[in-house]
């Protein structure tokens, strides 16, 4: 298993609920297939450019060992959330 972190901005207009809900979501996936070892909620950011219409962000980085079909899977759930205006996950040198 490799380790990867994975940086996902939330849309800022969703709320505590929701944004909760989708870090439950995402932490659920990686602990299927891999072990989560820490996900950081860094808040609401002002993004460098506008993502979507959006000046803002919320962001999340997960911190996690996995297989390379996991961040397949992973990735495709991302990409189908409406709630993430962006992603990227990079495997950690160690």
């Amino acid at each position: 298993m490799n380790k990867y972190e994975s940086v996902v901005i939330i849309n800022p207009n969703v709320d505590e609920e929701g944004t909760k809900a989708l870090v439950q979501k995402f932490t659920d996936l990686i602990n299927n297939d891999g072990k989560l070892e820490k996900a950081d909620e860094l808040g609401k950011r002002r993004l460098a450019y506008e993502v979507k219409k959006n000046k803002e962000g919320y962001y999340v980085v997960f911190y996690f060992e996995a297989n390379t079909s996991l961040i397949e899977e992973l990735e495709r759930n991302y990409r189908i959330t409406d709630e993430v205006i962006k992603f990227m996950t990079v495997k950690v040198a160690e």
